[in-house]
């Protein structure tokens, strides 16, 4: 079975390195680091490093990095597809329990949690988690507890859904599209590192906005997906 690791890198060239070695250290999976015109030297640190990259030529995104590496994947006859954040806080030895639990078929998408084991901290990031995880429960009936997870292994089935359909992304709404597409999800045990270096791109005014985002997306756009082959 053909597994692909998709890295999304913006201004990671501190973190790169590292996460891309851990991959290769603890699997055996090809991998792509899609870096999104970053502005620092993370191409040239891969390019160093001989790492399997896609530059792209304006920096388009998240989403639009995420939607080039499930092209990629599809176009090269993968079986499964990996989100595996670029920032070194996803361990790579855990991706052999998400792939485990698609080639068994207990899954189409597993996703990598810090929550199927362990309960989540007070915090407010993690209210904004509980609230999203909320709305999927309302929508779909399924209990997702780390709803913000990035890491992320998606079946060939669910790879074609990516590819037909632009408008997804790797955020929590996705996945209410995907159950509503009769797409089985499952979350997987993990634990996740800190990040070392750089920041995080959600800071806290854009964090209650992208709250909210997909609060509204989830109740409002992707609670009215059919079922495949449904009217």
């Amino acid at each position: 079975m053909k597994v692909l690791i998709i890295i999304p890198a913006y201004n990671e060239a501190l973190n790169i390195e590292k996460t891309v070695k851990d991959v290769l250290a603890n699997t055996d999976y090809d991998y792509i680091v899609i870096n999104d015109c970053s502005k620092d030297n993370t191409k040239e640190v891969c390019e160093r490093n001989n790492f399997h990259m896609l530059s792209l030529p304006i920096n388009y995104g998240l989403t639009s990095a995420i939607q080039v590496g499930m092209k990629y994947a599809y176009q090269k006859n993968y079986d499964i597809a990996i989100q595996f954040d670029g920032d070194g806080q996803h361990q790579a030895k855990y991706l052999k329990d998400l792939v485990q639990e698609i080639q068994n078929k207990n899954c189409q998408i597993a996703i990598g949690s810090r929550f199927v084991e362990n309960r989540k901290p007070h915090s407010l990031r993690m209210l904004g988690s509980n609230l999203i995880s909320f709305c999927i429960k309302l929508t779909t009936g399924k209990k997702i507890k780390d709803t913000t997870s990035g890491m992320r292994a998606y079946s060939r089935q669910a790879i074609e859904e990516f590819v037909k359909n632009p408008s997804l992304t790797p955020e929590p709404d996705t996945i209410v599209y995907m159950i509503k597409r009769g797409i089985n999800v499952k979350e997987v045990q993990v634990e996740m590192s800190d990040r070392e270096f750089g920041e995080s791109y959600l800071k806290p005014i854009k964090a209650i906005e992208y709250m909210f985002n997909m609060v509204f997306s989830i109740l409002f756009i992707r609670s009215t997906t059919k079922k495949k082959g449904g009217k």
